[in-house]
């Protein structure tokens, strides 16, 4: 059996590891599209920033031309900005060019790298930190960029606090030219390079704001995707775990079957070669013993065990008739409570010998279709078992109906059944007494089984066996 319940769960262990390697491959999968999503949006965030840099540039170029350089030649003839006046010229057309585009930086080099103009009066005059970008741009006659970030991208990520203005920056180099002719480059001499740099620290919180909608959005995604995928596996397990225990349960049955059929042909010929020779023993056995007691023979005590005796094989071929061939019951109307009334009030002088008293709780309509007999015995058994359990104490029997149902239980202050041995008790010829054929609940399971009642065995939350028989509405 236990092989078997291997070979169900193994198939299962399988989808089990197979789902967490989807699990794995789709959360690996999903973070790795989303972090594809996020670096493109970065990026084109960060390309339409350099192209709004190139703008500012290209504006900032215009606006020195026309508005500083041409008049500052007009009328002085040439541009020298040791002159307080036209540095002050130009430095108003930068920032009022500027304003509002969150430039915090700008300095304008000399081919050779020397500071001609900053927003910073201490930098005039001195040589610039990166000359050699400065050279380049001389060299290549283009706008070039780069983003200068004081704060890392998973700190960006994963910090809750927004980061400082400034924190993320675009550096830039620009050529500034003598706009003569637009149309022919040589003609537009580069009157010096233009450095600025801007804030984009919103804006590059933007594409991280995103990027965080984005993972957040894969995880949830993965996790539901999971959830839904381990419920459904958790509902299969219960469904094969079912299946395996209704199998087990048929296989069960089908086994006491066998048993039975067996049963019924041995039984067969027993009760064929010792029943009538048995009946012959009893009722002989029971005259010789009432002449011996008449005649106060001295051998009486013999007689009396000999009879004793086969009454007991008698009883012990009947229980085997019983169980090999059970009756089909006669169903009619019973009530349940007065069958247990009348095991009880027969027990009685039984119960007084073994210092046992049987408590009784009836409620609700206790009427069921069943055969009396049958049922008489079925209770019987029972309460008669639970007497033997114990070395005196208590019984109780509650019968409780509910909408045609009707639910006997009936629990005792013994030892209880034993945990090893609960599923074996049902089973036929099993006893742990020294003396029986281990027949009885057989025949009680059988007979409850006839009358399509449900029959459980197990021991109280308070300790002491507890039988439970559940009969159906009719």
């Amino acid at each position: 059996m236990n092989q078997q319940n291997d070979q169900a769960e193994r198939p299962l262990q399988f989808v089990k590891v197979l789902s967490w390697s989807v699990m794995a491959l789709i959360l690996g999968s999903s973070l790795a599209l989303s972090i594809f999503i996020s670096k493109t949006a970065e990026n084109a965030l960060l390309k339409k920033q350099e192209q709004f840099g190139l703008l500012l540039a290209e504006n900032l170029s215009h606006q020195v031309y026309t508005r500083f350089a041409l008049p500052v030649m007009i009328r002085f003839g040439g541009i020298s900005l040791s002159n307080e006046e036209q540095f002050k010229r130009l430095d108003q057309v930068v920032r009022s060019t500027i304003h509002s585009f969150k430039v915090h930086d700008l300095r304008i080099y000399s081919r050779e790298g020397m500071v001609s103009y900053s927003l910073k009066s201490d930098e005039l005059g001195t040589k610039g930190e990166d000359v050699d970008r400065v050279r380049q741009t001389y060299e290549s006659a283009t706008f070039n960029a780069s983003i200068k970030e004081n704060i890392s991208k998973l700190a960006a990520l994963f910090s809750l606090r927004h980061p400082r203005p400034g924190s993320i920056m675009l550096e830039a180099f620009y050529p500034l030219r003598a706009e003569q002719n637009l149309a022919v480059a040589d003609d537009n001499p580069i009157m010096g390079i233009l450095e600025f740099e801007q804030d984009i620290t919103d804006e590059y919180m933007a594409v991280i704001n995103l990027e965080r909608l984005i993972v957040a959005l894969s995880l949830l995604t993965s996790l539901v995707l999971f959830v839904v995928i381990m419920t459904l596996m958790r509902r299969a397990e219960r469904l094969n775990m079912e299946r395996v225990e209704e199998k087990e349960r048929l296989e069960r049955e089908l086994h006491q079957q066998e048993k039975l059929a067996g049963m019924g042909r041995m039984v067969a010929g027993v009760a064929h070669e010792i029943r009538n020779p048995l009946g012959i023993i009893c009722s002989s056995s029971e005259l010789i013993l009432k002449k011996a007691r008449k005649e106060e023979h001295p051998h009486t005590r013999l007689i009396q065990a000999v009879h004793e005796e086969a009454k007991r094989l008698s009883r012990t071929v009947g229980e085997f008739l019983d169980y090999a061939r059970p009756r089909q019951p006669a169903l009619h109307d019973v009530d349940v409570g007065k069958v247990l009334d009348q095991v009880a009030v027969f027990l009685e002088s039984e119960c007084e010998k073994l210092g046992v008293t049987i408590d009784r709780l009836y409620h609700g309509d206790l009427t069921v279709q069943g055969d009396k007999d049958l049922l008489y015995r079925a209770f019987y058994n029972i309460v008669s078992n639970a007497m033997q359990a114990m070395d005196g104490g208590e019984i109780s029997i509650s019968a409780v109906g509910d909408n045609g149902a009707v639910h006997v239980t009936v629990t005792d202050s013994g030892p209880g059944f034993d945990a090893a041995s609960l599923d074996k008790v049902r089973d036929p010829f099993f006893t742990t007494k020294d003396t029986g054929t281990g027949l009885g609940l057989a025949i009680v399971g059988s007979i409850l089984e006839s009358h399509g009642a449900e029959f459980r065995l197990g021991n109280d939350a308070d300790g002491g066996a507890r039988v439970d028989m559940i009969f159906p509405a009719g």
